[in-house]
C-alpha cells in the first residue's frame, strides 16, 4: 500500500530561497512536476502575493531554478514553468529514482511543506537514508497508508479535491448569499486563493465528469 508523508524542509535546502527571501509576503505553489528523458526535473508553478515585482527581480539570480518562462496570469497570481537545478537534487533522486509523486508543494521565506506519496514504505526508507546520507536536513510531520476513499472511487475525486467541496459547504460558500467569501476560504484552509480556484475547478470538473456524462444503461430507452 502507498504511503503519504508530509515534510517540512527549510527554503534554502530545496528551491527559491534566494527569491523568497527577497520577497517574503510571496507564495510559491507547485502544481505539476514532470519528468524528461534526460533525468531532468521540470516544475510548474504558481507564485502569488503582493510583491511580485521584487520576487520576479530576485527569480532573475536565484540558482536553484533556470530556463524559467511565464505561462499564464490569473488574478495577480503568475503561472511558471522551469527546470530545477543541483540545488534540489533530492526531490529529483525521489521523483526520478524512486518513483515518489510530489502531491503538494508550498514554499515561503523559511521553508516548504512537502506532500508526497511513495509506493511503499521501503522507498520512504531508502528517501529518507539518502537525505541523511547527503546532510539534507528534514521534519517528517505525519506518515499515513493511503487508502481508496470512497470518493475517489465513486466520483473520481482526490482526497484533497473531496476535502475543498466538503469544507466549502460546510462553511457555507455555496449558500446563497455565500457565507464566507473564496478569499476567506482560502484562508481558513491555509492555501492561496488561486490554488483554491484550481481546486474547485479540478472537482467540479471530475464531478460533474463522473455523474453526468456517463450514461446509465437504460438511458437511451427512457424518455425524459
Amino acid at each position: 500500500m502507498s504511503i503519504i508523508a508530509e515534510f517540512s524542509v527549510k527554503s534554502d535546502d530545496f528551491a527559491l530561497h534566494h527569491a523568497l527571501t527577497a520577497a517574503p509576503e510571496m507564495v510559491v505553489e507547485i502544481e505539476q512536476v514532470v519528468a524528461t528523458m534526460e533525468d531532468r526535473v521540470m516544475p510548474y508553478f504558481w507564485v502569488s502575493g503582493d510583491d511580485l515585482a521584487a520576487f520576479e527581480a530576485a527569480f532573475q539570480d536565484d540558482d536553484s531554478v533556470t530556463n524559467t518562462t511565464s505561462i499564464d496570469e490569473v488574478d495577480g497570481a503568475k503561472l511558471y514553468r522551469g527546470e530545477w537545478t543541483e540545488n534540489v537534487e533530492t526531490i529529483v533522486y525521489a521523483y526520478v529514482e524512486l518513483g515518489t509523486t510530489i502531491i503538494q508543494a508550498t514554499g515561503k521565506a523559511e521553508d516548504w511543506e512537502l506532500r508526497m506519496r511513495f509506493d511503499n514504505q521501503d522507498s520512504l526508507s531508502e528517501f529518507q537514508e539518502y537525505c541523511t546520507e547527503n546532510d539534507i536536513s528534514y521534519e517528517l510531520k505525519s506518515i499515513q497508508e493511503q487508502e481508496q476513499p470512497i470518493a475517489s472511487a465513486q466520483y473520481d475525486l482526490t482526497p484533497t479535491q473531496r476535502e475543498t467541496l466538503v469544507t466549502a459547504l460546510e462553511a457555507g460558500y455555496y449558500e446563497s448569499p455565500r457565507a464566507v467569501t473564496m478569499r476567506d476560504l482560502a484562508d481558513q484552509m491555509g492555501v492561496a486563493q488561486q490554488t483554491l480556484s484550481n481546486r474547485f475547478r479540478a472537482a467540479h470538473n471530475n464531478l460533474i465528469t463522473s455523474t453526468l456524462t456517463i450514461s446509465h444503461p437504460d438511458e437511451d430507452d427512457t424518455e425524459e
